[in-house]
């Protein structure tokens, strides 16, 4: 019933149009705590991009929001769809940024560098889903997300390939309460840069040789990463950051696919890092 109700309601949302708030500027909308607000969180989603049914950042973000404030109504959200948050008041005295958008060298975030370091000055936590975690590798970009998630997508060493992932085990971690283990279908990035201290890897799965079957590239493939396929080594999807100077960071490589949210277990880890991120226990 609860799958069912999320695919007329989005069935809906396209036949009214709800793409249509990304012509133009972004637009902002305002969910207000019950009582007093127990966090402040600010979602930005990008563009659409890939046509139906994948990248729907917009979608997503609605899913995401709708299910949050049912299970969290005392936590105050601002949604942006569409970019960077024009309004830099909409940045003061958050919590928490979850970033859900196209990333590479069109990384939202990328001009405005100095925004989002003082976002993580003040300890903000930060979720990063799917290709936001891709920004132009080793400049400042890069190291602004190492310093706020652990990690990020590095071209000419990450790849993106869609495999089925089994995650046949999850360590104890807040974001993963409730969680049991399953397997899913998406573009599950692996062979992420991560920081040497602080990760915990939540989504951990061996990729399946079949991953390996494309020429090198700066998305598809490099020596490094075969070998690591050819092993069997484990490849981490999804994990927790805590910095060393305060704050929380949270990076999911899956979202490819919009109706991998009506999965619980995957949908509720997000959930999970969500209200982690922004200060919950």
């Amino acid at each position: 019933m609860l799958q069912r109700a999320r695919q007329t309601c989005l069935a809906l949302l396209v036949l009214a149009g709800a793409g249509g708030c990304f012509s133009g500027k972004p637009s902002v909308e305002h969910h207000a705590a019950a009582g007093e607000p127990g966090a402040r969180v600010l979602f930005m989603a990008g563009r659409d991009s890939h046509g139906p049914r994948a990248h729907e950042h917009e979608a997503g973000t609605r899913l995401l929001i709708e299910e949050l404030r049912a299970r969290r109504p005392d936590i105050e959200i601002t949604a942006v769809y569409g970019g960077w948050p024009e309004d830099a008041a909409l940045l003061r005295d958050i919590d928490a940024l979850v970033m859900y958008c196209d990333g590479g060298r069109g990384h939202p975030v990328n001009p405005h560098i100095a925004q989002f370091e003082r976002l993580l000055d003040a300890g903000v936590g930060v979720a990063a889903l799917h290709y936001c975690v891709e920004v132009p590798p080793q400049g400042v970009e890069a190291a602004a997300m190492l310093r706020a998630i652990g990690g990020y997508f590095e071209t000419h060493w990450s790849v993106n390939p869609h495999w089925e992932a089994d995650f046949t085990a999850l360590p104890e971690h807040p974001v993963t309460r409730g969680i049991a283990p399953f397997s899913m279908l998406d573009e599950w990035y692996f062979n992420m840069r991560f920081q040497p201290a602080g990760v915990t890897p939540l989504l951990s799965a061996v990729a399946p040789g079949h991953t390996m079957e494309r020429g090198n590239g700066p998305h598809s493939g490099n020596d490094a990463v075969r070998e690591l396929v050819a092993r069997g080594v484990p490849q981490v999807v999804a994990w927790a950051y805590e910095r060393p100077g305060g704050g929380r960071g949270f990076g999911y490589t899956g979202g490819h696919f919009h109706h991998n949210w009506d999965d619980d277990n995957a949908r509720n880890l997000v959930l999970n890092a969500i209200e982690w991120v922004a200060g919950g226990p």
